[in-house]
């Protein structure tokens, strides 16, 4: 056996004692966090007013008054609304501001942040299991510990203070649907702080699936008992083509005929023509000037076939939205926000390939600091003319396919181009400080842009 020098020994304690002070400092972490979780009870008595009071208040105590508590600075929080105790209670207020209309997502989203993601970090901190094939730093151990807790906490708590009483077993199902996107945006390979994607993510989504109504089911089933075989043999036929072409590899076609078939779904070959033209547009702007940019280094790898990363980050919110739009009676506001998600993936890619081929520079949104062309937010002046004109476009043929109407049009390109804002701006400052990614970026932007048009439509009653 191996003897331990002195220095060995010496080494051992010092670890040993910020392990013990790291322990220490966590206890008033995790103690504000169940305060904060045990506020949420309150929610059928208190104004949605004061509950973001206290969240504020919250924010501020784990800024300022947490630090002093843990007196080592090995166990000290950082002064950041990045991570830690302080994000939280930050996606908390945001959850409260956001989703104040309805308590029941409010409940549901705040456990899950709770309960789910603490047992999915003690899982994941076995380090037991497989490991996730796109984050090897989480585990399919902790991926389900999030998904079952958040589920049976959200669902508890929701039905605590649904008021009136709600039918338990919908909410179940929506909760649990929840909770799945929540541990999915759980394990996503970011630095930042994972309480925002689950605060922004799931609330929207609940919102959105608790408009569910039977009626409007019951009355498009008959339809999509036919749609469903025109759906599989377009989108098939869709993903070979694509594949065929060499527009996305393999894992790219197979996450696109999933999509397509989805989209299909929802307003037929209209919603399906909106997505064909996104394809052509991005595929189009790739291949233009590709010599040139691959020259410089900046074309799209792979020759600028897209993988399901691209496919999921670009799409997925328009075939949420598109198929949510059978189960509501607010079929118009969700088709609004469907073309307004295409239109500002079409805007984004557009945008970054002609403004790579047209510009050898760009401008950080942030800071309008000169940089190279095909720098995370970079943006020119020919490059956003041309995502302009994309995003129009689309917009254009959604109206023309009879899918908005001309007030829906104008809240769909509004919402468009205030993604693509926000792409940039989170590409100029969390991708480029490599908190985020870049296909993390692309999904907020689409569902930020469809998100928008969709809560404006529903607030004009549209």
């Amino acid at each position: 056996m191996p003897r331990f020098s002195h220095e060995d020994n010496r080494m051992r304690e010092q670890a040993e004692g910020i392990s013990s002070a790291t322990a220490r400092g966590k206890l008033p972490q995790a103690l504000t966090r169940l305060a904060l979780l045990g506020l949420a009870f309150l929610l059928p008595v208190v104004s949605w007013q004061a509950m973001a009071a206290a969240a504020a208040l919250a924010v501020l105590f784990s800024l300022f008054i947490l630090p002093r508590v843990a007196e080592d600075s090995a166990a000290r929080p950082s002064l950041s609304l990045r991570n830690g105790t302080s994000a939280y209670a930050l996606s908390v207020l945001l959850l409260i501001l956001l989703y104040h209309q309805d308590s029941r997502v409010i409940a549901a989203v705040w456990a899950m942040m709770a309960v789910g993601g603490g047992l999915g970090a003690a899982a994941d901190k076995l380090r037991r299991g497989a490991k996730l094939p796109w984050n090897r730093q989480k585990t399919w151990m902790g991926f389900a510990g999030f998904a079952m807790a958040g589920t049976l906490g959200g669902w508890l708590l929701a039905a605590w203070v649904a008021t009136p009483a709600v039918p338990l077993g919908g909410l179940f199902a929506v909760t649990a649907a929840a909770a799945l996107l929540g541990a999915v945006m759980e394990s996503l390979p970011v630095r930042l702080d994972r309480s925002f994607p689950v605060a922004l993510f799931c609330g929207g989504f609940m919102n959105c699936a608790l408009l569910f109504n039977p009626w409007a089911w019951a009355g498009n089933l008959p339809l999509l008992r036919v749609r469903i075989f025109l759906a599989v043999g377009i989108a098939l036929t869709f993903a070979l083509a694509a594949r065929a072409l060499r527009q996305v590899d393999r894992y790219g076609a197979l996450a696109g005929f999933g999509l397509a078939v989805a989209i299909y779904l929802g307003f037929g070959y209209k919603s399906f023509l909106v997505l064909l033209s996104f394809f052509v547009l991005g595929s189009a702007a790739t291949r233009f000037g590709y010599a040139q940019k691959a020259a410089r280094g900046i074309a799209e790898a792979r020759a600028g076939a897209r993988s399901w990363r691209e496919a999921l980050a670009n799409t997925s919110a328009a075939a949420f939205f598109a198929l949510v739009s059978l189960l509501t009676l607010h079929q118009a506001a969700f088709l609004a926000a469907f073309v307004a998600s295409l239109a500002e993936a079409a805007g984004d890619t557009v945008s970054s390939e002609i403004g790579k081929w047209l510009s050898p520079q760009a401008y950080l949104v942030s800071t309008f600091r000169a940089v190279p062309a095909g720098e995370n937010g970079g943006v020119s002046a020919p490059g956003s003319l041309a995502g302009l004109a994309a995003c129009a476009a689309i917009v254009a043929l959604g109206a023309a396919l009879g899918m908005c109407g001309k007030a829906s049009a104008g809240l769909a390109l509004t919402g468009a181009i205030a993604g693509n804002l926000l792409d940039s701006l989170l590409g100029a400052t969390l991708e480029r400080q490599g908190l985020i990614t870049n296909g993390v970026v692309n999904f907020a932007g689409t569902s930020f842009a469809g998100g928008l048009a969709l809560a404006a439509a529903l607030h004009l009653g549209l």
